[in-house]
């Protein structure tokens, strides 16, 4: 269902059906518009789309610049449209493990470089696995949303010259480059595995077995089943591989403007999430490794 339908049902469930006051409709529709803007940047319009992931990234981000208490009323208005949508559509509800709570915020989960390659090494030399190795490389790699990489054309992918052009949010184009690890696996899934695929005339670059294009549902099962076969414990969703990417990209030291422009964020402090994971890594780093701080913490 796409999404502009689903609020507006919503709403005809709060307002008509269970005839809440003007002033509770209006504070719901306002916290719930926080929601459905943050899902816009990410280039979200399905409800199909949302994952628990997207749903805990939109309250991370908001831990800069929101008290906790609006935190939790926000939290209360988006659990109540996705409950909605599961109870009146049978639609999955991502925001199950949502729990309102005080106190310390909490930053985003991201893959460990050392994860990623351990993740990037499960994979054989069959078809299939090539395919999907290059897939999540894409993603990781090119730190893009999971619509954008399933949407890929063969047009928007320059494996000669080695960059991507990709289309965001509200068709804003961007140019990204690609690494080479993931120029290695893009090419070898162009050149030895979608020529064996291709049926018709599909442009789209990431195909499956079929011939036919691939979708978000699809990615997410991909690299869930990857991580375990790779013991990663952690919950690693597709959009969590673009925040690794983001916070590897800060961590080497590339700056927070360009991070901005590889991502395609329109708003700069979309991507400020990062330098607060950047630096709980450092604090985290010096604490362990210096050993004055090892002292202070010894004698505190």
């Amino acid at each position: 269902m796409k999404i502009a339908e689903a609020v507006k049902q919503y709403r005809i469930q709060i307002e008509v059906i269970e005839g809440k006051s003007p002033r509770t409709v209006s504070s719901y529709l306002q916290d719930l518009q926080k929601y459905l803007n943050y899902l816009d940047e990410e280039g979200i319009e399905d409800t199909e789309e949302i994952t628990e992931g997207e749903v805990e990234d939109f309250f991370y981000s908001l831990n800069e610049g929101y008290a906790a208490n609006s935190i939790n009323r926000i939290k209360v208005s988006v659990r109540s449209f996705h409950r909605f949508l599961n109870y009146r559509y049978d639609l999955p509800d991502p925001s199950l493990n949502v729990h309102v709570q005080k106190g310390e915020k909490r930053l985003p989960v991201y893959a460990s470089v050392e994860e990623i390659d351990r993740l990037m090494a499960v994979f054989g030399e069959e078809p299939e696995e090539i395919f999907e190795h290059a897939l999540l490389e894409s993603i990781y790699g090119l730190g893009l949303r999971v619509s954008e990489c399933c949407s890929l054309t063969l047009s928007q992918v320059n494996l000669n010259d080695g960059f991507v052009k990709v289309l965001g949010k509200g068709s804003k184009e961007r140019l990204i480059p690609i690494p080479k690890r993931t120029l290695q696996e893009m090419r070898r899934y162009a050149l030895e595995v979608r020529p064996l695929w291709q049926k018709k005339n599909n442009k789209a670059f990431f195909i499956n077995h079929f011939g036919r294009n691939i979708y978000s549902v699809f990615v997410q099962r991909v690299l869930k089943e990857r991580c375990i076969q790779a013991d990663i414990r952690k919950p690693i969703t597709p959009h969590k591989l673009r925040h690794s990417y983001a916070t590897h990209l800060l961590e080497g030291g590339s700056d927070l403007r360009v991070i901005q422009e590889l991502l395609g964020h329109s708003d700069i402090s979309t991507t400020e999430i990062y330098t607060h994971v950047a630096n709980k890594h450092l604090r985290d780093s010096y604490e362990k490794f210096f050993p004055l701080a090892e002292k202070k913490k010894e004698k505190g």
